[in-house]
């Protein structure tokens, strides 16, 4: 089975899975989830009343939903009602069932969570450097990443003082960065890392990660003097940012010997053998 049409194992039983390669999104089977947490013996029908419901309840989260091939018990491939991520978290709080209430118990949590860090950011930094260690990065690693989430806010805050949207500018933006200090696109750099919904910085060695950074500090410090109006000029900022960088990294590996942006990502970092830091090879 390919990995667009994957099964993935919820509490012990199957959910039908779809990867979304231009979107960059996970979609899930709907009934598959409804079974599991509603516990129903026939989860089309429960789906069915609950979309009903929703719909006389005015909730649009339904129009959010839409229909994907996938392989069904027969073992054909049947159309069935698929929902992203933010979407099925969605739904679940309208399943009043005792299997779902660990799900809204989190997100209440979580937003929670983030009403405090939006009163203090610095709760953020914590909650992210217990996270990481968690995973087993290094506390240097860490350190250095937090400092480039540091560097990321200085660069989009003076996109936004030069007019840029965030979103869609944003995106291209950094794509230029990137494109012009690693010689990859940001999709190209994340499958050569056979990434998908990680985050490509979280999978990027001491080396990278500081070529990142000095890619996106070039630019924000170009910016702040050359004073860039429209996407066209801040998109030529943006490779100028990126080519500085592009120049370290060039001089490192000439001296090396070896390339800097490699495919390994955090799994193949961490999993070094006697590995305590993520080393730059």
């Amino acid at each position: 089975m390919n990995k667009k049409n994957k099964l993935q194992l919820f509490q012990d039983q199957k959910v039908r899975t779809h990867w979304d390669e231009e979107q960059e999104k996970w979609f899930f089977s709907i009934i598959d989830i409804a079974a599991i947490l509603s516990q129903s013996i026939n989860p089309q029908a429960y789906w069915r009343k609950l979309k009903e419901r929703l719909k006389k309840e005015g909730n649009e989260t339904v129009t959010n939903c839409h229909s994907l091939k996938m392989l069904a018990q027969d073992g054909k491939m049947r159309m069935t009602d698929v929902a992203d991520t933010e979407t099925l978290l969605r739904l679940i709080q309208s399943i009043p069932s005792p299997r779902a209430e660990p799900f809204k118990l989190w997100l209440a949590k979580v937003g929670a969570e983030r009403i405090d860090e939006t009163e203090d950011p610095e709760l953020a930094f914590d909650r992210a450097m217990e996270t990481y260690l968690k995973k087993g990065y290094s506390k240097e690693w860490i350190n250095q990443r937090l400092k480039s989430i540091e560097v990321r806010k200085e660069l989009t805050d003076e996109w936004h003082e030069r007019g840029m949207k965030q979103g869609l500018e944003y995106a291209i933006l950094t794509n230029e960065i990137t494109k012009a200090w690693a010689d990859k696109s940001v999709k190209d750099y994340k499958k050569f890392k056979g990434l998908k919904k990680q985050n490509l910085r979280d999978n990027m060695s001491n080396l990278e990660l500081v070529l990142n950074m000095l890619a996106e500090a070039s630019t924000t410090e170009i910016s702040k003097k050359k004073q860039p109006e429209g996407l066209e000029e801040n998109k030529d900022i943006a490779r100028k940012g990126g080519n500085a960088a592009k120049k370290a990294r060039v001089e490192i590996e000439k001296q090396t010997g070896e390339p800097i942006v490699t495919a390994k990502n955090m799994k193949t970092l961490l999993d070094k053998p006697n590995n305590k830091n993520i080393e730059n090879k």
